[in-house]
């Protein structure tokens, strides 16, 4: 099962295991991760799963122009690493991933 690591401001972690093909943000509610609000539903037009992924963004698609949009509008500022976590799903069963989960989402 994919390993997701969601790290907060103050250095503390929450790691969850998920089933394949799970994007992170329905991960992260299904396992009651403070910081993701996911307020839409996963359609990319809120912004409140916003989050910073640790390392490489390749293995996932490049953001849509929908998500790039929404991704100017977020609470927390936008960084190069920038993604809404709606958008991203981990297609491996040996998928580890670390994402800093930001300090405001609304």
């Amino acid at each position: 099962m994919p390993r997701l690591t969601y790290v907060y401001e103050d250095g503390s972690r929450r790691t969850v295991e998920v089933a394949t093909a799970t994007n992170l943000m329905k991960a992260a509610l299904a396992h009651q991760v403070p910081g993701i609000i996911g307020e839409c539903g996963g359609a990319a037009t809120c912004g409140t799963c916003h989050v910073y992924v640790a390392h490489s963004t390749e293995q996932f698609a490049p953001p849509s122009p929908d998500e790039e949009d929404m991704l100017e509008w977020t609470a927390s500022e936008r960084a190069a690493n920038s993604r809404l976590s709606c958008q991203l799903t981990l297609t491996r069963a040996d998928a580890e991933l670390v994402v800093h989960v930001p300090s405001k989402q609304v």
